[in-house]
């Protein structure tokens, strides 16, 4: 074959022109990640899956075979025709079937011109043009190539590395970074099959800013324009470009029509803004926005909300009794500040208009229940053998039921210190520490003529400390703990006439108590058999003894303590209270037997089961105010059994037995079934003696390999501390129960959920309905609902 000087430059003109005009291609994944495993309480978004595509739907001049790794500016570049003439040095003339080659590009048409003193080309009838991303065809295509020019007239594209492809009626390359194209559309359906495609008049691109201009802009769906634009600035790649994102559209009862159309703003490369107009025909208008930045040292997020005029405010200050703000709003401040190697600071700052907000306005499809809303601000350090944090926390009541009074206690400042260090061979010290003043507002309460007086409470500061020394002894075989410390907790009391508890009367009491601990457990393994599988067995038994003396703490206030249900875990624990105002007394011993199996082949763990109770050999007389003290003998009996059948099936169950009142104080059952590459049935029970007692079944189960339908229903059997306000709480009802069909096409797809709740403590419901359609590769329109069923149905992808 006669080698012919062709710049490889010019190749590239050909192809730059159309991949310029490509800002939202998305990338093809032939090989998605497996399917989320059973289990997982919330698996990972999914990828935009292309399976429902033709797998060899491609333009008809591919040409299989070609490399698709290598450099191709080390490989030679071969030139063939059926007739090669030349009239001079400097001008060639390929002619019949002729084309240019070099490692994965593939030029080819009926007639090449090429002129190597000016680098002027030509390519006529039937232009064809292929490397490993690309593949183009055109009616003729003429440039230079020195300059990377090139014009292209009846472009046809596909990209091989992603799902871009369509039509250009001119295409041309000013340089290049710079193209213009005429007449063009974009889509990432199938080459035959083009359900959706944007269409523009002419568009502008500009590589080296990294955005593209495009006027008379229409979307079309099946052909049919569905919303026109006359400009839109876009982005070519991943540089940010500010503009109107894709609107979010619902509807329920409380807010009637739900639109929100996000507009993005690019200040600057370490800090963007996004506008969020809400409009919401039961209420109002609204604002939203949120304020990102990034420096060398901090990163951060501000959000907020703010409606002027609430036109529901009245009539639910009639429906409820109670007084609501006409302009509502809320905002949240997160950052995260590095100041030095080991030393950095939080902050997360909360605060909402009134206790109502969350209920009417919502931040998700899953707001109504929080209760008390968190702001906090700590600067943490840290060594190698050292932690340390100062701050403090505050609460803001959200639950419109609660009286202030039930507010938490700020902790403001709150100072902590732990540490730990090994010295003389395997003997630790190491010491906790804790440091906090409590304060609250004064709150309103009826004296004994019935006049509404202010109550400050009670308020004060609080030090505690726990220095304690461990000789750990661990092996694979066995594992000796024992740890031996002291608890010393002070405070210093202000407000004393307002405490409701008369015990509490000295302005600085204090706790001092010594607490050891042995804990020991062994692990015996044997192999065996079970079919034509090889297993491993375990065999873990294990011994916690704990042994604190009584101290009366009748006289201390409780500022943040809370006794922790009781669970598996607590067998282990040196306190049953979470809070430093209780330190309970035990001269205890836990028993606890685990064993497990294990899947040779894979290691898989297949089974845990577990079981254990606390012996005691003493009352536990610390209790928390108005609880009386016990003299059992005996814990809960607590067992858990975790069994993964296969990698589809799995059974959880957690069942507490209480020898003493001869009842079963908590059961927890949960099956999950996957089936299918996309089927998923949960079904679980759930019971705790005088709280709740709870039924949730949910499902996504495949129809056909396009069709899915989504469903859940979590109901009460009853609910012994549902609000007085609740008519029906104690009742069995419905918490929640939505239904939804999901429709997956190769570049559609799309879902609908009609959705019924209980959104507030007094048992009202709220119905929705959420639509949304996502065109693969470009984005989605509607409310976005895939985290809220990632958290319904366990499992879901």
């Amino acid at each position: 074959m006669p080698s012919i000087p062709l710049t490889a430059r010019r190749r590239r003109s050909l192809a730059l022109a159309i991949l310029l005009a490509l800002p939202a291609a998305a990338h093809a994944d032939d090989n998605d990640a497996p399917g989320c495993p059973v289990g997982v309480v919330k698996c990972p978004k999914k990828s935009v899956s292309w399976e429902m595509c033709r797998k060899n739907d491609l333009l008809d001049f591919y040409v299989p075979g070609l490399p698709t790794e290598g450099d191709r500016s080390s490989v030679p570049r071969d030139a063939s025709a059926q007739k090669v003439s030349s009239p001079d040095k400097s001008h060639y003339v390929l002619e019949g079937e002729a084309q240019v080659k070099q490692l994965d590009l593939l030029l080819r048409a009926d007639k090449i011109t090429y002129d190597t003193e000016t680098t002027d080309y030509t390519a006529g009838g039937h232009v064809r043009y292929q490397d490993r991303g690309l593949l183009l065809s055109a009616d003729r295509a003429r440039g230079n190539a020195d300059l990377d020019q090139c014009t292209l007239d009846g472009v046809r594209y596909q990209l091989l590395s992603s799902r871009g492809n369509g039509v250009a009626q001119v295409a041309v390359m000013d340089d290049v970074g710079h193209a213009r194209l005429k007449g063009a559309t974009y889509s990432t359906c199938d080459v035959g099959d083009q359900q959706w495609a944007f269409r523009a008049r002419d568009m502008d691109l500009d590589e080296s800013e990294g955005v593209g201009r495009a006027h008379d802009m229409t979307f079309r769906i099946h052909n049919v324009p569905v919303f026109w634009l006359p400009y839109a600035r876009f982005a070519l790649d991943d540089r940010r470009v500010s503009g109107f994102l894709y609107p979010y559209i619902g509807y329920s009862n409380r807010r009637g029509f739900d639109f929100i159309l996000p507009y993005y703003l690019n200040l600057a490369p370490n800090y963007d803004a996004t506008l969020l107009p809400r409009l919401m025909t039961d209420r109002g208008f609204m604002l939203g926005g949120e304020f990102r930045y990034l420096t060398d040292s901090s990163k951060g997020t501000f959000n907020f909300e703010y409606i002027p005029n609430d036109r529901a405010a009245k009539d639910e200050e009639i429906k409820y009794g109670e007084s609501l703000p006409g302009s509502r709003w809320w905002y949240r401040w997160q950052d995260s500040t590095g100041i030095a190697a080991n030393w950095a600071a939080a902050v997360d700052i909360n605060r909402v208009s009134d206790d109502r907000y969350f209920e009417d306005f919502g931040r998700g499809l899953y707001s109504a229940a929080v209760s008390f809303l968190p702001s906090s601000a700590y600067l943490y350090g840290h060594g190698d053998w050292w932690n340390a944090s100062f701050g403090g926390d505050e609460y803001q009541i959200t639950d419109p039921t609660l009286p202030s009074q039930f507010e938490p206690y700020r902790r403001l400042p709150r100072a902590t210190f732990t540490a730990e260090k090994s010295f003389l061979g395997d003997l630790t010290g190491g010491v906790n520490s804790e440091f906090i003043a409590f304060s609250k507002n004064s709150f309103p309460q009826l004296d004994a003529n019935g006049h509404s007086v202010r109550i400050r409470p009670l308020e004060g500061q609080r030090l505690d400390l726990f220095p304690y020394l461990a000789y750990p002894i661990e092996t694979s075989a066995y594992f000796i703990r024992p740890q031996l410390g002291y608890r010393y907790t002070t405070y210093d009391l202000s407000h004393l006439d307002a405490t409701l508890n008369p015990l509490v009367s000295r302005r600085s009491p204090s706790r001092g108590v010594p607490i050891f601990s042995l804990d020991t457990g062994l692990v015996f393994e044997r192999g065996l058999t079970i079919g034509d599988k090889a297993w491993t067995q375990t065999l873990e038994p294990r011994a916690y003894y704990l042994r604190v003396p009584y101290r009366s703490q009748n006289d201390l206030p409780v500022f943040d303590t809370q006794e922790i249900p009781f669970s598996f875990g607590e067998l282990f624990r040196s306190n049953r209270f979470v809070g430093a105002d209780r330190q309970m007394d035990a001269n205890n011993l836990s028993l606890a037997l685990t064993t497990r199996f294990l899947e040779d082949a894979t290691g898989e763990e297949r089974l845990s089961a577990s079981i254990g109770q606390i012996r005691y050999f003493g009352d536990q007389r610390v209790q928390l105010p108005g609880a009386p003290p016990t003299d059992y003998s005996g814990s809960t009996y607590a067992g858990e059994i975790d069994l993964h059948l296969s990698d589809r099936w799995r059974v959880v169950l957690d069942q507490q037995w209480n020898p003493n009142t001869h009842r079963t104080d908590l059961s927890a059952f949960t099956v999950q079934n996957r089936f299918g590459s996309d089927g998923i049935v949960n079904f679980s029970y759930r019971y705790r003696r005088n709280f709740l007692e709870q039924v949730d079944v949910s499902a996504a189960v495949p129809i056909t390999p396009s069709w899915r339908l989504i469903a859940r229903e979590n109901y009460a059997l009853n609910d012994p501390l549902a609000s007085p306000l609740d008519r029906h709480g104690k009742d069995g009802r419905t918490l929640e129960r939505f239904i939804g069909i999901e429709h997956d096409t190769c570049c559609i797809a799309w879902r609908v959920i009609a959705r019924r709740w209980i959104h507030n403590v007094e048992g009202n419901a709220d119905n929705a309905i959420y639509f949304e359609i996502e065109f693969k590769g470009v984005g989605s329109v509607g409310q976005k609902t895939d985290n809220f069923l990632r958290r319904g149905i366990l499992g879901y992808q």
